[in-house]
């Protein structure tokens, strides 16, 4: 009977022996904190497809390194301690720490890992569930949450911020209110369900000539059957929504510029999103890609999700007109040369007869001058005017004084002129 059991744990065709998963550890009711008297429930799960059950499967347990003497696939237990169990031919279980409270008021949380996006719920219980009144939860010695009576305090989708140490304060009737008591603290540690995603190139032979960014990422090994979608974005824009690939090809219009993208994954109700970091292209006909003509070929930079990209489009090259270089210190200025062909100083030295439009300029400079004097002297005249308007006697002792030397005259009349013109017009 024992000699058919143990054939049925090879693999067929193969010859090796099957390896057994840990079995999984449970605890009824579900929370590692209990008062001093209580018994909770312990079970031990394990079970292989290629293991055929002719006869019951032992189970050993153990109390930290004790070997207890039950045998059985489920335990009742009070004593505070590290517990763990182990079928047959398979690795020992994860552990469950238990604890046993004296106190009046337990926080009590869940003894399974708690992962991102899943709900995290607390309870403050009183002494053999007497009624706690004027109930608060602290998280890191802050007050996170108040009830006026006993309620759990459930945090719908846990994030990393939340790990930390959890502690409950309240009152209870016994047989008056007492003053408020408080529990001890808990640490709660939320767990990672997947990595932050890192957007990485496929090489050449993997991509075909193509260019293809692939999300990467990893399952925490509890979760690892937890389905996760990708998006994929140039910038702020997405270029592709959230699917199952985890694979992108870039269209081939944007493989000849320097583009940045950074890609998405997240659970399929959306409760936890996490973006990789940029991803810098260096673009075919780039600057990075021009400069490759002396340099090593610019490899994909990965930028810190906080960091802004670049963006360098193709540099646009003229064919009619050839781009000219100033000269400094020359016999003309503005004399400009094309490209590659700066003569150099001597005695052979072409200076060019100056263009209509350099004769212009010289010939519209006098007028600009002037009427760049005059448009000062309009806002001198405009500024009396506001003043005399305010305040007249400022402006009577502003005329009083006489004329500095470096006031401008533009205007040639003179205020002999002007006084005959004012007593013409009365």
């Amino acid at each position: 009977m024992w000699t058919l059991t143990v054939l049925l744990l090879l693999v067929p065709g193969s010859g090796k022996a099957a390896t057994l998963e840990k079995p999984v550890l449970s605890l009824h009711p579900p929370w590692t904190t209990i008062f001093k008297g209580e018994r909770v429930t312990l079970r031990c799960d394990g079970y292989h497809p290629l293991l055929l059950e002719l006869r019951p499967i032992s189970t050993l347990w153990y109390l930290g390194h004790v070997l207890l003497p039950s045998h059985k696939k489920s335990i009742e237990v009070q004593a505070p301690g590290v517990y763990r169990c182990q079928t047959r031919g398979a690795p020992v279980s994860d552990p469950i720490h238990l604890s046993v409270s004296n106190d009046w008021l337990i926080l009590q949380v869940p003894y399974a890992a708690v992962f991102e996006g899943e709900p995290l719920v607390m309870r403050c219980r009183g002494w053999y569930d007497k009624v706690v009144y004027k109930l608060h939860y602290y998280h890191d010695g802050q007050a996170v949450r108040y009830f006026h009576s006993s309620t759990n305090y459930t945090v719908l989708q846990a994030r990393a911020s939340d790990s930390g140490h959890y502690q409950c304060s309240g009152t209870m009737r016994i047989p008056v209110e007492s003053a408020p008591m408080f529990s001890s603290k808990v640490a709660v540690t939320v767990q990672e369900l997947f990595q932050t995603p890192v957007l990485r190139t496929l090489s050449p032979q993997e991509a075909r000539g193509r260019v293809v960014l692939r999300c990467e990422t990893r399952l925490h090994p509890q979760k690892r059957d937890t389905p996760l979608q990708f998006a994929f974005y140039k910038y702020s824009r997405p270029v592709r929504r959230f699917d199952w690939g985890a694979e992108y090809t870039v269209p081939e219009p944007e493989v000849e510029e320097l583009e940045s993208y950074w890609c998405e994954a997240a659970t399929t109700t959306r409760s936890v999103r996490k973006r990789s970091p940029w991803l810098q292209l260096p673009g075919r006909g780039s600057v990075l890609d021009l400069a490759s003509t002396t340099a090593p070929a610019p490899q994909a930079a990965a930028l810190a999700p906080g960091d802004k990209p670049l963006s360098f489009r193709k540099t646009p090259v003229s064919r009619s007109v050839p781009s000219v270089t100033s000269v400094p210190n020359s016999t003309f200025t503005g004399l400009q040369f094309p490209a590659g062909h700066v003569p150099t100083a001597g005695p052979h030295a072409c200076v060019p007869l100056p263009t209509s439009t350099d004769l212009s300029r010289e010939a519209l400079q006098p007028k600009v001058d002037l009427l760049l004097r005059e448009m000062q002297l309009l806002k001198g005249l405009l500024s009396r005017v506001v003043l005399g308007l305010k305040d007249p006697q400022a402006l009577r002792e502003l005329t009083e004084t006489p004329e500095t030397p470096n006031s401008l005259t533009v205007n040639p009349i003179t205020p002999e002129t002007t006084v005959v013109e004012s007593q013409e017009d009365s």
